[in-house]
């Protein structure tokens, strides 16, 4: 990790955050978390300079929240002074993304909480280093500076990421729509994305498409949390493949790239690197360590989109690799990845084992025995590339001959990614 030996010494605590127990020495016989407490008052050093209880007024909100009765809420951290519920407060805006910027507007606290572990606490007041949540002020946004009076200076704004990627969302139109969801319509899902809007600030969605929504997210994992977040909540909806954002700029085409982080055994690197340098990426920075390689590439958002199921098979599951966004650079060209046919299913039914024994030697499924398919459903992708109509419920003819093994065992996508995890 690179960390220095002044680094390394430091204060061990030994804690059990589900039990509430926290000891500085194994042997000990923890009750509660003091031992914890008690470090961190003596260890960390206190706040220097003025009592800043006793300065005037300054937070700033970091995050939003959403309440049905209260609405938009703000997470603030109090910079200095003390907030009161009910207090009557100036908000700066010195942020150009909330189409506000120095902007100025007064408001007042209707409700003031603070948190005790996930839950939220109302209080009265509140001074100076605390994280507050506060209602009353529906226009608040990140990075707005809230003071007491209006001669104060407004902090530096904080930046929120543009969206670099887009998917559809719209009703399940397939054949078994209406199995897995109790929130099928599409007033249901535009009431929900409008929701998400009030919290969700790297978030864009545009209605003008009639009953499909064009969503706009900061990032695969982004939109993936959004989606996972609804399914779970029982909304059922059909999505589209992602595509990412262009921007011209001054004539030139322009798209998102992001900097990938890469960790992967040496014997690993070669193909990782191959794969990346087909995808348009361009390493920036490599070196070995204790048998690791550690890489850094510049990729185009558009060469890393599939990219991580092929890593971690690529990488038996030992490979690391995280990405962030880095900016909008010009046209990288065309990007060349793993050509995949799709298996696609001739019938409706029930997918049987015999039937996909034999069709997981062409390619790799995405289902199991007793699936249930219907026609046109995509049950797996082949490796040649070509689009392959197939029969998945198609069963054993009867005999009175029997082998003496078992039949063999089917293996999925899923199955092939656990597998190479060892």
């Amino acid at each position: 990790m690179e960390a220095t030996d002044e680094q390394l010494d430091f204060e061990t605590i030994y804690a059990i955050g589900q039990d509430g127990v926290a000891k500085k020495k194994m042997e000990d016989n923890a009750k509660d978390l003091s031992p914890l407490l008690d470090t961190i008052l003596e260890k960390v050093p206190a706040v220097s300079g003025d009592n800043l209880k006793a300065q005037p007024l300054k937070m700033q909100v970091f995050n939003l929240a959403y309440d049905n009765f209260l609405g938009r809420m703000g997470v603030c951290r109090i910079y200095s002074g003390i907030v009161k519920n009910g207090h009557q407060l100036f908000v700066k805006d010195l942020s150009a993304q909330a189409g506000a910027e120095g902007k100025t507007f007064t408001g007042k606290i209707t409700k003031l909480f603070t948190f005790e572990g996930m839950t939220k606490k109302e209080i009265k007041e509140a001074h100076a280093g605390d994280i507050v949540m506060i209602a009353g002020l529906p226009e608040i946004f990140i990075g707005q500076t809230l003071l007491d009076n209006e001669e104060g200076e407004a902090m530096p704004a904080i930046a929120v990421d543009e969206p670099i990627i887009s998917l559809f969302m719209f009703v399940n139109n397939s054949p078994f729509a209406g199995r897995s969801g109790k929130f099928l319509t599409s007033r249901q899902i535009r009431e929900r994305l409008e929701k998400e809007l009030e919290i969700n600030v790297g978030l864009k969605v545009d209605s003008s498409d009639g009953a499909k929504y064009k969503v706009y997210g900061r990032g695969e994992l982004h939109l993936a949390v959004l989606i996972e977040n609804m399914r779970r909540e029982g909304f059922e909806l059909a999505v589209s493949q992602p595509e990412v954002i262009f921007k011209e700029v001054d004539g030139k085409k322009l798209e998102p790239f992001e900097e990938v982080s890469i960790f992967v055994p040496e014997q690993f690197s070669g193909t990782v690197i191959e794969k990346l340098g087909k995808r348009r990426g361009v390493m920036t920075n490599m070196g070995t360590e204790n048998g690791e390689v550690k890489m850094m590439f510049d990729v185009p958002t558009r060469g890393l989109l599939g990219y991580r199921n092929e890593f971690v098979v690529d990488t038996r599951g030992e490979g690391i690799m995280t990405s962030i966004f880095s900016d909008f650079g010009p046209y990288a060209g065309k990007v060349s990845k793993t050509e995949l046919g799709s298996m696609i299913s001739m019938t409706t039914g029930k997918a049987l084992g015999f039937s996909l024994a034999n069709l997981q030697e062409r390619g790799v499924l995405y289902i199991e025995p007793n699936t249930e398919v219907y026609e046109g459903m995509v049950i797996g992708n082949t490796v040649k590339g070509e689009d392959m109509t197939v029969n998945p419920i198609k069963g054993k003819q009867l005999t009175n001959i029997r082998a003496s093994g078992s039949d063999d065992a089917i293996k999925k996508q899923s199955d092939l990614c656990e597998a190479t995890s060892f």
